[in-house]
């Protein structure tokens, strides 16, 4: 437990934002606090009070709170286009808040309020065909109909994250492979220019069965979208 939150430590401290171009729409920054209070108090015990902000031109665009510990396959086996295979499907990343209105990867809007994040992989079918190079994506869930932070069931969580879209699409939230940024400049915000996609990389503590933690690095688009978007 000690070395776990020794881990979840790395993610209290400067949040950095690497060189780019001279104006930069996007800043973020660490702060400590529990968990909003639309959160259920299963949900808290699981979060840390290390938190991210991310502030767009026009103020506060979110925060996020993290799990303290997120559960990882032992033997991952790799799989074509998952850049998490040690994921399970249905598992609880974090939570995050918007203080303003947003959009997801596919421009669907979030409007402000606190949902959780759950880790999801897209459907390999002609419908999903050129989204991403990958398939990882982080699914949004209202926090007001996710109190369980267990895993939640592939079919369950498509269908509770329409909610956050409003639309009978779920809200998806890009995951791209972890940005190349050293262990002790994390957190960290990144520009795709070709893309035009804007990444927080962080790490959460990761822990296998019978195995010590590790920190596991998450990079996730936060601003941008899929080019059809």
């Amino acid at each position: 437990m000690r070395r776990a939150r020794n881990i979840a430590a790395l993610i209290v401290g400067v949040f950095f934002i690497l060189p780019g171009t001279t104006a930069q729409p996007y800043r973020a920054e660490t702060f400590s606090a529990a968990a909003p209070d639309e959160v259920s108090a299963a949900m808290r015990e699981v979060l840390s009070e290390n938190a991210i902000r991310i502030f767009s031109e026009k103020g506060t665009l979110c925060e996020v709170w993290v799990v303290r510990t997120i559960p990882v396959r032992t033997h991952p086996s790799p799989q074509l286009g998952v850049i998490l295979p040690e994921l399970e499907e249905g598992t609880l990343i974090g939570v995050v808040r918007f203080r303003t209105e947003g959009e997801d990867y596919r421009r669907q809007v979030v409007s402000p309020g606190v949902y959780t994040m759950r880790y999801a992989l897209h459907p390999v079918d002609g419908n999903h065909q050129g989204v991403a190079p990958q398939r990882d994506f982080l699914l949004l869930v209202p926090a007001s109909a996710d109190g369980d932070p267990g895993l939640m069931p592939p079919a369950e969580l498509y269908t509770q994250s329409q909610k956050a879209s409003g639309t009978t699409h779920p809200s998806v939230w890009s995951l791209v492979p972890a940005e190349a940024v050293e262990a002790a400049a994390l957190p960290a915000v990144t520009h795709h220019p070709g893309e035009d996609l804007w990444i927080v990389t962080f790490l959460v503590p990761a822990q296998a069965e019978r195995a010590a933690p590790r920190p596991l690095p998450i990079s996730l688009v936060f601003a941008g979208h899929a080019p059809e978007a």
